[in-house]
């Protein structure tokens, strides 16, 4: 099958609007910020965590803990992707019990990054409750796994391909999609 032209379905002010509007979400459906944390998923779910927090410490004053999390070891695909054996990059310099943790991904498909990022924040303590947020949601679920806070939903078959690319790992901001 041949792959068409890359279709760019955010750019940048797309994106910055569409986190300013989670941010609010976020606030709105937690009545304080006071247990919230932040726990991104690497390499792009850290960086959308950290700008929701720089919007929410704009406009709250509030700045959240921001935490990072590397779920390689705990992919049910371990083998294959990591041969040597590589080290868990997790860096969370925060207690996560009774906090209630956003996780946050750039894109949710299957839902295996996320259950692995669920398994390994419960080996790390015990949260209060943990809520996912995503830039982009495409379907294609292998779990019963659901985000709380989207920015975009979108239909793409299993072959298409949605990536972020953010200002901090690729030196600009959109969202493109290949079918």
């Amino acid at each position: 099958m041949k792959k068409t032209k890359p279709l760019r379905i955010l750019t940048a002010s797309d994106i910055k609007r569409n986190l300013e509007r989670m941010a609010r979400e976020i606030l709105r459906h937690n009545k304080s910020t006071d247990t919230l944390a932040f726990i991104g998923i690497r390499t792009r779910g850290l960086f959308l965590a950290k700008r929701l927090r720089d919007i929410i410490k704009k406009s709250e004053g509030t700045e959240l803990p921001v935490g990072e999390m590397d779920i390689s070891l705990y992919r049910d695909d371990l083998n294959t992707l990591l041969p040597d054996g590589k080290t868990d990059h997790t860096r969370i310099p925060f207690d996560i019990n009774d906090k209630t943790i956003i996780l946050f991904d750039d894109v949710l498909n299957t839902g295996r990054t996320v259950r692995a990022a669920v398994d390994h924040l419960i080996d790390l303590g015990r949260p209060k409750a943990i809520h996912l947020a995503v830039l982009i949601d495409r379907g294609g679920r292998e779990f019963p796994i659901a985000a709380n806070y989207v920015a975009k939903k979108i239909s793409l078959p299993s072959e298409g391909e949605v990536r972020l690319k953010m200002k901090e790992v690729d030196g600009k901001d959109e969202v493109i999609v290949t079918r």
